[in-house]
């Protein structure tokens, strides 16, 4: 019995001294496997850490580059489209010019070509001391209705292109009540010369000279001078001046073109009321608003106005 309990006791602390041996084996390795585990995870943390870290790092360059890249593009856009800008507004203004260009040199064209189809003798002075050859005569001529002539049977003649003019002043004054009529229009050279005779015979040639011109000297031989009277006066102008259409004229003949050649104090003849010129709406205008008269103005300045007398 004695023996059994000895075995026995033998047994347990057999078994206590392997478990003692196994625990004291045991410890020191769970305690490496918990050091080597924390080792690794820290390790594993840092690595994180430093991941992360480089991460925020490229995160924030790249960040700086696309907003430095941004930052470029948009400065390049803006100076591409100040570029742009400047080219245009460079092309526009030569483009400007050269339209410019072609508009005078179109002008010009188009005044040289009005020019040389209008006779430039139309606003020549003629009195006195400015002489038209005998050769001259208009390149045409238009006969006078007779609604608008005082003597029916005479003919009258007027330079075509300008006779609308004289026709709608006529006709205008009509409408308003003032009677117009046409006492004398275009004469020849052989006709002025043939009528200064008379007049020099009847008068004498001092008296003669005062209201009547020398052929070649006389307006009326360009076609686009005309003598008007009007009723009341038994077919004589004298006494035209104290007349409704005289003073309907001074009011509206610069409308249609006519001038008063002669006004009072002129130093070419007699002052001569009835005595009307078609200069052009332009000239006669600017006659008017600025009162002077045709023999006023030089004839450089006259010729100015000729390619738009018919305008």
């Amino acid at each position: 019995m004695k023996e059994k309990i000895v075995n026995f006791l033998n047994q347990k602390i057999s078994h206590i001294v392997v478990v003692s041996l196994l625990f004291f084996v045991t410890i020191p390795a769970v305690a490496f496997g918990f050091w080597y585990g924390y080792k690794s995870v820290t390790e594993l943390s840092e690595q994180i850490n430093s991941l992360s870290k480089n991460i925020e790092q490229i995160k924030t360059e790249l960040s700086s580059t696309t907003v430095a890249f941004e930052d470029n593009i948009s400065r390049t856009q803006e100076s591409l489209s100040k570029e742009i800008s400047r080219e245009k507004e460079n092309l526009e203004s030569k483009l400007s010019n050269v339209q410019a260009e072609v508009g005078s040199v179109s002008g010009t064209v188009n005044t040289l070509e009005k020019l040389s189809k209008t006779d430039p003798e139309l606003l020549q002075k003629y009195s006195k001391v400015f002489f038209l050859s005998e050769h001259y005569a208009p390149s045409r001529l238009a006969e006078i209705p007779n609604e608008y002539k005082y003597s029916e049977n005479k003919t009258h003649l007027f330079y075509e292109s300008a006779y609308p003019y004289l026709k709608n002043m006529l006709k205008t004054a009509k409408t308003a009540g003032v009677e117009i009529y046409v006492y004398s229009a275009y004469r020849s050279f052989d006709t002025q010369e043939a009528l200064k005779g008379q007049y020099t015979i009847t008068y004498g040639s001092g008296t003669a000279n005062q209201f009547s011109a020398d052929q070649g000297y006389s307006e009326h031989q360009i076609g686009t001078t005309v003598d008007l009277i009007t009723t009341g006066l038994g077919g004589s102008l004298s006494g035209f001046d104290n007349t409704k259409a005289y003073t309907w004229l001074l009011q509206n003949a610069y409308k249609f073109g006519f001038v008063l050649s002669y006004p009072k104090g002129n130093s070419y003849y007699i002052y001569e009321p009835w005595h009307w010129r078609f200069v052009g709406v332009e000239l006669a205008t600017y006659l008017k608003n600025n009162n002077k008269y045709f023999y006023d103005l030089s004839q450089r300045e006259i010729d100015e106005y000729l390619v738009s007398i018919f305008d």
